[in-house]
C-alpha cells in the first residue's frame, strides 16, 4: 500500500516537474478557494440582524409595572407584596395585545389602589418569561389572590368585563349578616352557595380558608362568576336555611331539594367543594361568549336540543340587577318549574261527599295514565267501573291547564265524572304531542295555563335558555335574522329605543330557526311566553325564518335588464313564481368547483336568450341564501326549469346528461310553458275573451317564439361560421406547424450526424494526443537517461585525461631526473 502511495506521489511530482504551468494553476485555484470560503464565513454572521431591544409597551403614565425585558423573577417579588395581583402577558407585535392594552389601562386607573398591575413581555427571547412559559396565544391575564393562583381570565378583553372579574377576585365571598340579605341573596336566579362559619374561637375557622379557596376555584371554571358564594356567621341567620352545624356548605336549588356538602363522603377541600357545586347546581340561564374565531362552542350547545338565544344589552358593572334579564330569568324559572304542573286539581269544585278514582292506561298515551274519578253527591257503597267513551281517548292530549294534561267532564244524575291525565315521566313523548286533536270545542283555558309555567316538563321539545351580550355578538344576531341596520352600540340602551332585545329559537336537529317578532303593544314577557308556547305546541304556528343576502339591484333603477338574474332569499319567490315567464334556475355555491366550470355555459345560454323577454336565466347561491324546503336540491350544481303558467310542474335537468349549450336549449324547448298555453289561466286572456281570442293569443305567442328561435338560429349560425373560420385558420396553422416540424426534424437528424462525426474525430484526436503524450514521455525518459550517460562518459573521459596527464608529468619528471 505504501509502495503504491509512493509511486503515485512520485508520478505526481514527475508530472508537476514536466508541466510547471499546471502546478501554478493548481496553487492559484487553491488560494482563491480558501479566500472565497473565508469571505463567506466572515459574512455569515451578519445575515440575520440582531433583534432590537424591547421598549415599554404601556405608557409611563399608566399605573402598570411594565417588565418589557421579561423579568419573571420581578413578577414573583412584586406579587408577594400585594394581596391581589394582575399579570398581563403580552407580545409586542400582537394586535390582540395592543387592543387589550387600552382596556387594561382603563381598569388599572380605577383599581390601582386595590390591585397590583404587572405587564410582562413574554416574546423577548432573552427574558425568563419566554424561556419558562409557553403560551399558544396572546394576551394572557393571570390573577393572584394572596398565595392562590393563577386564575386565568378567559373572557372578552373589554374593560367592563375585566374589571368585573377583578372585583370578583377581590371579593369572592358575600357577607350575609341578616335574614333579609340572605333572602335577597337567594332570590336571584343564579346558583347560590352559602357557608356557615362561627368566628368565635379563632379569627378564622379552619374551614373558612378552604371555603374561600373553593370560591376562587369556581372563578377558574367560570370567568363570569355565575355561581356566587356567601358566608353566614350568625347562627340565627343560618337557621333560616335549616343549617345548624358549624362549617357547613349549603347549595340552594329552586327546582329540587337544596343540598348540604357531605363531609363524610368527600374530603373538605376547595377542589371537592367546587366540583360538588358545579355537579349539582341548577342552571336557568346560560351565558355564551363565542370567541369570534373557529370554535365548536355553539355546536356543543345546540346539539343538546332546541335553544332559545336571547341577545340582551348587558352591563357587567351594573350595581342593580338588569330588569330585562330578570324578566327573562323569571320566564325561564317558571318554564322549568315542574311542580306547578303536578299539583292536584281538587280546587275545580266543592269537595265531594264521596269520590272514587280509577287509573286507566290508554294505548294512545304510552307514557301517561288517565285518572277517571266519580264525584257523587252522596256516599258511595262501592266504586263503579270506569266509563268508556270517545272522550277518554282525548284524555292525554297536551292542552288545558298545566295542572293536568286535559279535562273532559261528563255529568250524570248521581254525580260527575272527571278524567285527568297524569304523567308517568316528566316529559311527554312525540306521539302524544302529535295525537289526534279534539274535534269538539277546546276546554276552557284558565289564567294559570295561559303562561309557560311547567311547560318544560310537559313537552319533549324542551328549550334551553342562552343569553349573549348583544354588543359583543351583534354579527351573529344579524346572521340569525336581526335587523342589520341597527347599530350594535345602540343596544346598550335598547329598552329605551323601543326595539328591545333580539330572540330566536334554533333547532339544529330540524335545521330550522324562528325569530321573535314583537308587537308594539306587547311587553317582553308576553311576547316571549307566546313565542315559547307556539314553539312547544304540537302544531306550531311559527314560520321558519330564512336568512339570505341582500338584493343586488343595479344602479340604473332596474331599466337595464341583467344578463343573469342573481336571486336572494327575499327575491326568490317573486322571481321564480312569475306566471308570465319561464325561469331557468341554476343552483350553485361559492365553494363548488363544478359550478365555476359551468359558468361560461350559463353565460352563453343567457346571451342567446337575451332578446327573449319571456325567458329568465337566474341563479341562486344556496350556501348564503335559505330557501323553502320545497325549492331545495340535494346537490349542486343543479338546474331547474319553472315553466310559465305551470309553476307546479317544475322540471329538473337530467343528471345523466352533460350540461352543454345544445342540451340546455333542447331542455328549454321541450319543457317551456310557451309550448302548452292550454293550461294558462283564463284570467290572463282578458275579460270576455272567447275561442277566437285564445287562438289569437296562441298565434301571437307562437310568432314570438318563432322570432326568438330565428334570432337564436341566426346567432348560432354566426357563431358556427366564426367557429368554421377559426377551424380553417387553425387547420392551416397546423399544416404550417407540421411542415416546420418536419424541417426541424431533418435539421435535428443532420445535427445529430454532425455531432456523431465530430465526436468520432475528437475521439481520434484524443487518441493521437494520448499517443504523442506517451511518446513524449518515453522520449523524455530516454533523454534523461542519455544525459546521465553523457555525464558519466564525460566524467570518465576527464578522469582518463587527468590520469594520462599525471603519467606524462611523471614520465617527464623521471626523464629530467635521469638527465640530471
Amino acid at each position: 500500500m505504501l509502495r503504491r502511495v509512493r509511486q503515485s506521489l512520485r508520478q505526481v511530482v514527475i508530472l508537476m516537474a514536466r508541466r510547471p504551468a499546471l502546478l501554478c494553476g493548481t496553487l492559484g485555484l487553491g488560494v482563491l478557494l480558501l479566500l472565497a470560503v473565508r469571505f463567506t464565513c466572515s459574512r455569515a454572521k451578519d445575515v440575520v440582524a440582531a433583534a432590537r431591544p424591547p421598549v415599554r409597551f404601556f405608557s409611563a403614565e399608566a399605573p402598570v409595572v411594565d417588565l418589557y425585558l421579561g423579568q419573571l423573577d420581578q413578577v414573583e417579588r412584586l406579587r408577594s407584596l400585594a394581596e391581589v395581583s394582575l399579570v398581563f402577558f403580552y407580545a409586542p407585535w400582537c394586535a390582540h395585545s395592543m387592543a387589550a392594552r387600552q382596556e387594561v389601562q382603563q381598569v388599572a386607573k380605577k383599581l390601582a389602589k386595590q390591585v397590583q398591575f404587572l405587564a410582562v413581555n413574554c416574546w423577548w427571547s432573552h427574558g425568563k418569561c419566554r424561556k419558562q412559559n409557553r403560551f399558544y396565544q396572546y394576551p394572557v391575564i393571570h390573577l393572584f389572590y394572596r398565595r392562590f393562583g393563577p386564575i386565568e381570565y378567559k373572557g372578552p378583553f373589554v374593560a367592563p368585563y375585566v374589571e368585573r372579574f377583578v372585583l370578583r377576585v377581590i371579593t369572592p365571598l358575600t357577607y350575609l349578616p341578616s335574614r333579609a340579605t340572605l333572602d335577597e341573596f337567594l332570590s336571584c336566579h343564579e346558583p347560590r352557595v352559602v357557608g356557615f362559619f362561627q368566628f368565635n374561637a379563632s379569627p378564622q375557622p379552619a374551614g373558612y380558608i378552604t371555603y374561600l379557596s373553593s370560591a376562587l376555584q369556581a372563578l377558574k371554571r367560570d370567568f363570569r362568576g355565575v355561581v356566587r358564594f356567601g358566608v353566614v356567621t350568625s347562627k340565627e341567620v343560618a337557621e333560616a336555611i335549616s343549617v345548624k352545624e358549624d362549617e357547613t356548605v349549603y347549595l340552594y336549588r329552586r327546582f329540587n331539594s337544596s343540598l348540604v356538602f357531605p363531609r363524610r363522603d368527600f374530603n373538605f377541600t376547595s377542589e371537592a367543594i367546587c366540583s360538588w357545586v358545579f355537579e349539582h347546581r341548577e342552571i336557568v340561564l346560560t351565558w355564551l361568549q363565542p370567541p369570534g374565531t373557529k370554535s365548536r362552542l355553539l355546536e356543543r350547545e345546540l346539539t343538546k336540543g332546541p335553544a332559545l338565544l336571547l341577545f340582551l344589552p348587558h352591563n357587567p358593572l351594573g350595581s342593580e340587577p338588569d330588569p330585562v334579564l330578570q324578566e327573562v330569568a323569571d320566564i325561564a324559572v317558571r318554564y322549568h318549574s315542574c311542580a306547578i304542573g303536578s299539583r292536584s286539581s281538587s280546587d275545580q269544585g266543592p269537595s265531594p261527599r264521596g269520590q272514587c278514582c280509577r287509573s286507566l292506561v290508554l294505548p294512545e298515551c304510552a307514557a301517561s295514565v288517565c285518572e277517571v274519578c266519580l264525584s257523587s253527591t252522596g256516599p258511595l257503597a262501592r266504586c263503579p267501573p270506569a266509563p268508556s267513551g270517545s272522550h277518554l281517548r282525548r284524555c292525554c292530549v297536551p292542552r288545558g291547564p298545566p295542572r293536568c294534561g286535559g279535562f273532559v267532564n261528563s255529568y250524570g244524575p248521581l254525580g260527575r265524572h272527571s278524567a285527568c291525565c297524569r304523567a308517568v315521566e316528566p316529559q311527554l313523548g312525540e306521539s302524544r304531542a302529535g295525537a289526534e286533536p279534539d274535534s269538539g270545542s277546546p276546554p276552557p283555558v284558565t289564567p294559570a295555563s295561559s303562561g309557560v309555567a311547567g311547560l318544560g316538563c310537559r313537552t319533549n321539545r324542551t328549550l334551553r335558555f342562552y343569553v349573549l351580550d348583544v354588543a359583543l355578538n351583534w354579527p351573529l344576531a344579524v346572521r340569525l335574522g336581526a335587523a342589520a341596520n341597527r347599530s350594535a352600540s345602540l343596544h346598550r340602551d335598547a329598552t329605551a329605543t323601543g326595539d328591545g332585545p333580539f330572540a330566536t329559537i334554533v333547532n339544529l336537529k330540524d335545521e330550522v330557526h324562528y325569530v321573535l317578532r314583537r308587537r308594539p303593544a306587547a311587553t317582553l314577557t308576553e311576547s316571549l311566553e307566546a313565542f315559547i308556547r307556539n314553539f312547544s305546541a304540537p302544531y306550531s304556528l311559527l314560520q321558519r325564518h330564512l336568512v339570505g343576502e341582500g338584493d343586488r339591484s343595479g344602479g340604473d333603477g332596474g331599466t337595464r335588464r341583467l344578463l343573469i338574474t342573481e336571486l336572494s332569499t327575499s327575491s326568490f319567490l317573486p322571481a321564480v313564481m312569475d306566471l308570465q315567464k319561464d325561469v331557468l334556475l341554476f343552483y350553485y355555491t361559492q365553494w363548488c368547483g363544478f359550478c365555476s366550470v359551468l359558468n361560461h355555459v350559463i353565460i352563453q345560454l343567457a346571451r342567446l336568450l337575451q332578446g327573449n323577454s319571456t325567458i329568465t336565466v337566474a341563479r341562486v347561491n344556496v350556501a348564503r341564501n335559505d330557501l323553502p324546503w320545497e325549492f331545495m336540491v340535494d346537490h349542486v350544481p343543479s338546474i331547474l326549469l319553472f315553466p310559465k303558467y305551470r309553476k307546479h310542474e317544475s322540471v329538473k335537468f337530467p343528471d345523466d346528461l352533460p350540461i352543454t349549450l345544445p342540451n340546455l336549449l333542447h331542455f328549454i324547448l321541450q319543457h317551456s310553458g310557451s309550448v302548452r298555453h292550454a293550461d294558462k289561466p283564463a284570467a290572463g286572456l282578458g275579460a270576455g275573451a272567447g275561442a277566437g281570442g285564445v287562438l289569437r293569443a296562441e298565434f301571437v305567442a307562437l310568432q314570438l317564439e318563432v322570432q326568438a328561435l330565428s334570432h337564436a338560429r341566426q346567432r348560432l349560425s354566426q357563431q358556427l361560421a366564426q367557429l368554421w373560420r377559426d377551424n380553417r385558420r387553425l387547420t392551416f396553422d397546423a399544416l404550417s406547424l407540421e411542415a416546420q416540424n418536419a424541417e426541424l426534424r431533418r435539421e435535428r437528424r443532420s445535427l445529430e450526424e454532425q455531432h456523431r462525426e465530430k465526436s468520432r474525430q475528437l475521439g481520434e484526436a484524443v487518441g493521437r494526443l494520448q499517443e504523442l503524450a506517451d511518446t513524449s514521455e518515453s522520449l523524455l525518459s530516454e533523454n534523461a537517461l542519455l544525459r546521465v550517460l553523457l555525464v558519466a562518459l564525460k566524467d570518465r573521459t576527464e578522469a582518463k585525461e587527468q590520469a594520462e596527464e599525471a603519467d606524462r608529468r611523471e614520465a617527464e619528471r623521471r626523464r629530467s631526473h635521469w638527465a640530471s
